[in-house]
């Protein structure tokens, strides 16, 4: 976003020009299944057998997200993204505006939340936009900044560790616990 317009702002026009309906949003999800990133599965159960809590937070939509969620194991409470709505007959009517992801410093906000709700001593994000880089360094503790889809230039000058493939996450996380320290 330039900043001219809300991101709540942003996302309710957007929304109300599709105005998806619930079965429209169905038939997207089985028209395009979710795929997964390289390495990203192999990373997430890494960090799980050493019972390391992963979190997805997005600006996107937890109906998407949810099924990526359930192929890498992590619960959906643990997925915080924007919640469509939809009336009885499935018509689009809005969306959650309760989601802290659904406007602008919501990332940040959920970094806080995760925090206080479960006294977290470290908290790492790992990201490829600038609202995932929001959350460093007032609310996460390290940040990652990752180009395996997309290399966004802020993204990348800013972070202070850069991977454009998971595998690197994961050879630094097999030394961690060769060394005893994760």
């Amino acid at each position: 976003m330039t900043g001219i317009v809300s991101y709540r702002v942003a996302l309710q026009q957007r929304l109300n020009l599709m105005r998806p309906t619930r079965d429209q949003l169905q038939e997207f999800i089985q028209v395009h299944p979710p795929s997964l990133t390289p390495g990203i599965k192999e990373l997430i159960s890494l960090l799980q057998s050493k019972k390391v809590a992963v979190y997805l937070v997005s600006g996107g939509f937890k109906e998407i997200l949810q099924p990526l969620a359930h192929m890498l194991n992590v619960p959906n409470e643990n997925v915080f993204a924007n919640k469509l709505l939809f009336d009885e007959q499935g018509v689009y009517v809005g969306f959650d505006e309760s989601e802290p992801t659904s406007e602008s410093g919501g990332k940040p906000r959920v970094i806080e939340q995760l925090r206080e709700r479960l006294s977290c001593a470290t908290i790492v994000m790992v990201g490829d936009g600038a609202t995932d880089l929001e959350t460093f360094p007032n609310h996460a503790d390290a940040f990652i900044g990752f180009g395996g889809n997309q290399i966004r230039a802020k993204v990348k000058n800013e972070s202070k560790w850069f991977v454009t493939d998971f595998q690197e996450m994961i050879k630094e996380l097999g030394q961690a616990v060769r060394c005893g320290t994760l």
